[in-house]
């Protein structure tokens, strides 16, 4: 069995994941195809990670991919996550993972309904559902793009109130709307166009799927889907262990077992235990030339792993937060090195958490003015805070 040093593991992660210089991505497609997708639940990740990879890219350039061009599709996909992937991608996502969120959501939406008294028992309300998602999705073809107040308008029944945590300090009752709308998109039905407000805005217009995919989204057997998403996630995060897949992908374990039986996955011997490689990336790694970048909270490269302490050493205090969420960071030639933050004139700024040399500070001095310049006055505040990027913006 062949071993995967962590050096060479260093080595694949720069390359792989577009950091080193020499194999930078040549747009934003690109970059999403090489990277699986990009995280999207805070929305300025995916612009900020796009900008760590390709220096020159422009918010611009990132909307022209999502909303002009429709190359790029946002979308619910793995551990219930919001990613930014290909749009030849999305079958594959929604099924391999999306689909099954659908059908679990739709079952606790039913019961909310019915528990709301909106419909008088789970049969009621199941099919209360129906005829307010097909209305919707008509109203929203009606109008080629709407927002969730439109579509309200359009819609009465989603103004409904549901009856969330009753008796409770924090109980609420939120319009049915984005529950419905958020049903919708994990069917494959709808998605999440332009932003109603900046790059930054978590609002968003919506449009019907045939916008993005003529048809909707192929019928990709789930099988098949996952298989295909492992292997893409292996060429991409390789050598990678079950249990990372499956937590990358929101799995069980049998469903990561048999897809990487299914691409033929070679094991190979990592610091720890078994990893995985694809059957035709199993050649040793070289080392880039150094290199050095500033990813943005919930970048794709360290959500790409479970198992990280490879490329993050014992810096998880100052870089996550309680609930598993990792902050903005500083890598060198593989491994994270440091933390983040702006500073309120929106000045970057950064501390390193252990000694690389005055050559590789030096280097991450300049990526940190670099950014300042890339986001002009613009602050960006990352929607899970950490205790580094926190001391570190205050």
């Amino acid at each position: 069995m062949r071993t995967v040093t962590i050096d060479e593991r260093w080595a694949r992660l720069g390359l792989r994941q577009c950091l080193a210089p020499p194999v930078r991505a040549a747009d934003p497609l690109a970059l999403a195809t090489a990277l699986v997708a990009l995280h999207a639940t805070d929305p300025a990740t995916v612009h900020l990670a796009a900008a760590a990879r390709l220096p020159d890219l422009s918010v611009a350039a990132v909307e022209r991919a999502l909303y002009d061009d429709r190359v790029l599709l946002r979308m619910l996909g793995m551990r219930r996550t919001m990613f930014v992937v290909p749009v030849d991608l999305a079958p594959v996502v929604q099924s391999a993972c999306t689909a099954q969120i659908a059908v679990r959501e739709r079952k606790l939406l039913v019961r909310h309904l019915a528990e709301a008294g909106i419909a008088a028992d789970p049969v009621a309300a199941d099919v209360w559902l129906k005829e307010v998602e097909d209305a919707t999705v008509a109203a929203l073809t009606a109008r080629g793009t709407a927002t969730a107040a439109e579509l309200g308008e359009d819609v009465p029944r989603l103004r409904e109130r549901l009856a969330m945590a009753t008796g409770k300090a924090y109980a609420a009752q939120p319009f049915v709307t984005n529950r419905v709308l958020f049903q919708l998109g994990a069917q494959g039905r709808i998605v999440r166009g332009r932003p109603r407000g900046s790059w930054l805005s978590s609002q968003y217009h919506w449009s019907p799927a045939e916008q993005w995919l003529p048809g909707g989204p192929a019928d990709v057997p789930p099988d098949e889907a996952r298989a295909e998403l492992a292997r893409r996630w292996l060429a991409a995060f390789g050598p990678g262990t079950p249990t990372d897949l499956r937590w990358w992908a929101g799995w069980t374990a049998t469903q990561a077992k048999q897809a990487l039986a299914a691409v033929g996955a070679v094991e190979v011997a990592l610091d720890g235990g078994p990893g995985y490689l694809l059957p035709d990336d199993v050649e040793p790694v070289a080392a880039p030339e150094p290199w050095v970048a500033l990813l943005p909270a919930l970048d794709p490269t360290p959500m790409g792993w479970k198992e990280r302490d490879w490329f993050l050493g014992d810096h998880a205090a100052a870089l996550f937060d309680l609930t598993g969420n990792i902050g903005p960071t500083v890598w060198a030639d593989g491994r994270i090195i440091g933390g983040w933050a702006q500073r309120p004139d929106a000045e970057v700024v950064f501390r390193l958490l252990e000694d690389v040399g005055a050559e590789t500070e030096q280097a991450v001095t300049a990526e940190a003015a670099r950014l300042t310049r890339w986001l002009d006055g613009i602050r960006v505040t990352p929607r899970f805070g950490t205790p580094l990027q926190r001391e570190l913006s205050a």
